[in-house]
This record gives C-alpha cells, structure tokens and sequence, in this order.
C-alpha cells in the first residue's frame, strides 16, 4: 500500500508520519508530502528526511557512497531528484504545514553510523506540524 492509497483511505489517521530516504528515489515527491499532510491528525508531526541538492552531497552520496566506497548500487541516487531544504520547507508550507526542526545526518562508514549534525548539506532530515506552529498561535 503506498502513501497515496492510504491516505485516501485513512485521511488524518496518525499523530506522527514519518518519510525517510525516499522522497529523493520517487517521480513526484511532492505527491508524497502532500499523501503524508493527508495521514497526520490536527496537531500531528512529520518528520521526513532525503538528500540535499548540493555539491557535497553529489560528492558523498553519489561518488563516495555509490562509486568509492560501493555502499549502494551504481545509479541508485540521481542527483537531479535531490531536493533541497527550502524546497521541501515550501512544499510542506503550501499544504498548512508548519515547520518545527531541523537536523543534519552525517555517515560515518568506518564506525558504519549515521550521526545527527547541524549540516542540512548532505542528507538531512525536516519536521513539520500539521497547524500553526506554537509561536504562529
């Protein structure tokens, strides 16, 4: 069942959503936030997370992870699909989300870890709440 087909089914079903690592592999992610607002309740969170339009992020998820290191499969990650923070930020924004948080992840391939971080340049991960945010009330 994909997000579409249950939030058409189950409008407004969940306090929390959660959308990781994916927005950037599918052809309409805009389609997908919009399936996640759908599935939160008055008050709910959304936390979604993807890759940074960036070059760094060319350089670590793309050549390191896919190329150098041989993390993924070749061809996995597109670079043309990675979606910028104030992309996302305005997509939630035009469908009444309200943005509550930030976090960088950062990926550690000897430790084989992902560490929270203050960079949005690379992967990153963006939380939203389904009304005003508490100082917007």
């Amino acid at each position: 069942l994909d997000a579409e087909s249950l939030a058409a089914q189950a409008p407004r079903a969940f306090d929390v959503v959660t959308c990781m690592e994916m927005l950037e592999h599918v052809p309409d992610p805009r389609a997908i936030v919009a399936a996640c607002a759908r599935l939160l309740r008055p008050g709910g969170i959304a936390v979604l997370s993807t890759i940074n339009r960036t070059p760094k992020a060319w350089l670590e998820a793309i050549v390191g992870a896919e190329y150098v290191l041989g993390l993924l499969p070749r061809g996995t990650h597109r670079y043309a699909r990675f979606i910028r923070p104030h992309e996302l930020s305005q997509w939630a924004r035009d469908l009444g989300l309200a943005a509550i948080g930030s976090s960088g992840l950062s990926y550690n391939p000897v430790a084989r870890r992902y560490y929270l971080c203050d960079s949005l340049d690379v992967n990153y991960m963006l939380a939203f709440h389904s009304g005003p945010a508490d100082d917007d009330a």
